[in-house]
């Protein structure tokens, strides 16, 4: 049993496919949080948002929307997980390192796990438990 745990072989360890969907589902609903006051916010008409890249207020406040809302549904629910991962890895990427540039690590911390979060996502897929499996099969 020991061994097993020292293992580098992590097919031997764990169940890749079932680990995938506990990280996906997990951080999708996690960002969701995120999302969905910012869904709300906009479909309130409430465009008061940060500009971190110039592109105005309310190109900023949809762009987040969009990426943290209806992308982080999609990756809880594993469609279109590698792109709705590269938008949020995007999204993550602009607020760790513009939006949140000059403000202490621990501040910038959340972030930059979701960014690694989402990168993990785009590059392994959605797996086997997800709706890319049931829609586009391998």
């Amino acid at each position: 049993m020991f061994k097993k745990l020292l293992s580098t072989d992590i097919a031997a360890l764990v169940n890749t496919n079932l680990s995938l969907l506990i990280l996906r589902v997990g951080a999708g609903l996690l960002i969701l949080t995120h999302g969905w006051p910012k869904l709300l916010k906009a479909f309130s008409g409430d465009f008061s948002f940060g500009d971190p890249i110039g592109i105005g207020a309310a190109a900023s406040l949809l762009l987040a929307a969009f990426a943290e809302g209806i992308c982080g549904f999609l990756v809880t629910l594993g469609l279109g997980t590698r792109l709705a991962s590269i938008v949020l890895s995007i999204n993550m990427f602009v607020v760790v390192f513009f939006a949140h540039a000059d403000d202490p690590f621990g501040t910038k911390e959340k972030g930059l796990l979701f960014l690694l979060l989402f990168v993990v996502i785009a590059l392994t897929g959605g797996g086997k438990y997800s709706a890319d499996k049931k829609v586009f099969g391998k």
